[in-house]
């Protein structure tokens, strides 16, 4: 199974919470909103899941990583396309450096946690993101059909 990252920048604004969300601009995901990261790569030097996000991070928005937070553990299973399955682990950054910027793959932008716009994103974030937005650290399992909508879904706070 394809090992991923998904780092969730958060920061607070006039005393409100704001996202980052980035647009897919080419590949996996083009078109929707999300959060930044990747596949594990051994011929870019990750050797951990925790090297591929900052990685990732760094190469898709510019942004070097301080500290980090894992909350979540996300099983993908699309059986009309086994090789989209995956384990994605899911980050909360509240420590960076640097301002996010856009790069040839991912155009950054600020969200207020009551705007996120979940129908112009994968359709298994508005099942688990609120809920590590709330605070919880969770375990799930999605299934997709044709038209990656979930038919099926686990969600298990731990």
């Amino acid at each position: 199974m394809t090992q991923a990252t998904l780092c969730l920048l958060i920061r607070k604004n006039q005393d409100e919470k704001e996202l980052l969300l980035a647009m897919k601009k080419r590949g996996f995901g083009k078109g929707k909103w999300n959060g930044v990261g990747g596949k594990e790569n051994s011929e870019k030097g990750d050797i951990n899941i925790v090297g591929t996000a900052i990685r990732e991070t760094e190469e898709e928005i510019g942004v070097k990583i301080k500290k980090m937070e894992k909350v979540a553990v996300l099983t993908f299973h699309f059986p009309y396309k086994k090789d989209w399955d995956q384990d994605v682990h899911v980050f909360l950054v509240r420590d960076w450096q640097g301002e996010p910027v856009e790069s040839g793959e991912m155009l950054p932008k600020w969200f207020k946690i009551n705007d996120i716009p979940y129908n112009e994103m994968w359709d298994d974030d508005r099942y688990w993101l609120p809920k590590v937005l709330q605070g919880n650290k969770l375990k799930a399992k999605f299934t997709f059909c044709p038209g990656e909508r979930v038919i099926n879904e686990d969600i298990k706070i731990i």
